[in-house]
């Protein structure tokens, strides 16, 4: 089943809220994006002032060089999932037996030079893997579709984790990488950035083969 997460990535309390009203109406699932200005050269609006419908589920996105300073945060927040990168400082594996041990999913970002097996010990406990070809703290990217290459060693190290993609989703590309494996699409510009977002999800949506669409 594929799975489409309109992103909301925001700077000030203002954008947030603009964004998070574009798609909460229709957004089952939401992918919510927090950079710490070190990590992500972009610094957000604090994880603290993060909010959502109580009918959707959220994923936290964690892009902090040191996640463990936002972690109680994020807890706090009882979120769908949390997302931390495999490049951050810390005890990583710490963090994701944390997040199961309250009931929260455990996410490990891989970004453009990070290869599976360097986060192999992370993966193998993740119940997500996010493959990341984005531009960090913003809307955009290029999908870099060679980065597939990833789902097959994601896959040997933990078969039934859940596979995203960050960056560069588009109405030429979603078919592709949901035949390449990925499972969950986080969305940016091409749906909040369009007139009418949930027209631009359905979109999206469309073009998904069915056999792999779902809500």
């Amino acid at each position: 089943m594929s799975i489409i997460c309109p992103s909301v990535t925001a700077n000030d309390a203002s954008t947030y809220r603009t964004q998070m009203a574009r798609v909460a109406q229709f957004a089952g699932r939401v992918h919510l994006d927090f950079s710490d200005g070190i990590l992500s050269p972009v610094k957000s609006v604090n994880p603290a002032q993060a909010y959502w419908p109580e009918n959707v589920l959220a994923d936290v996105h964690l892009m902090f060089q040191h996640p463990q300073e936002q972690i109680e945060t994020a807890i706090s927040l009882n979120p769908n999932m949390i997302l931390i990168h495999s490049e951050a400082d810390g005890d990583l594996l710490g963090m994701i037996r944390q997040f199961h041990a309250v009931g929260v999913k455990a996410g490990v970002v891989l970004l453009q030079k990070t290869e599976a097996e360097s986060a192999h010990n992370l993966i193998a406990d993740a119940d997500h893997v996010l493959i990341f070809s984005g531009d960090l703290g913003h809307f955009g990217g290029v999908a870099d579709l060679g980065l597939l290459r990833k789902v097959r060693d994601i896959r040997m190290i933990n078969p039934n984790v859940e596979i995203g993609w960050d960056g560069g989703i588009s109405l030429e590309n979603i078919a592709q990488l949901a035949l390449g494996g990925v499972e969950v699409f986080d969305v940016g510009g091409n749906i909040q950035n369009m007139p009418d977002p949930k027209d631009a999800y359905n979109n999206l949506m469309s073009k998904i083969p069915k056999e792999r669409a779902g809500g």
